[in-house]
């Protein structure tokens, strides 16, 4: 009896052996659903992301907002028109597409919470 070759998944010039895996490659770590967090409902400005998780570093911040931009999860706008510049950042359509997964995600946080601490 053969043996089934592995399925890969080819995401943005990554591979990965299950579409598990191809997911938390995207949004996972440590502050990358964090992000998509805040940005469900609403733009945010860096400041205002530093501000809503106080422990991330700036670096930490501004490669996870890259990552998240290179993937196309999330939008940054630069607005040059008066100084001082503002960059916003906003959730993509395909960004959106995460809502449900994120709000599960956040709501399992909360049942961990009240059930089992």
């Amino acid at each position: 009896m053969k043996a089934k070759e592995p399925k890969i998944l080819k995401f943005k010039g990554n591979e990965y052996p299950c579409c598990a895996s191809l997911t938390m490659g995207i949004i996972g770590g440590k502050w990358k659903t964090v992000i998509l967090f805040y940005l469900m409902d609403e733009k945010l400005r860096y400041n205002e992301l530093r501000k809503s998780m106080p422990t991330v570093t700036e670096r930490t911040l501004s490669l996870q907002l890259k990552s998240l931009e290179e993937d196309g999860l999330i939008n940054r706008k630069v607005y040059t028109s008066k100084p001082p510049l503002r960059v916003e950042y906003s959730l993509t359509d395909f960004g959106k597409t995460l809502i449900p997964l994120i709000k599960s995600i956040a709501d399992w946080g909360d049942l961990v919470v009240k059930k089992y601490s």
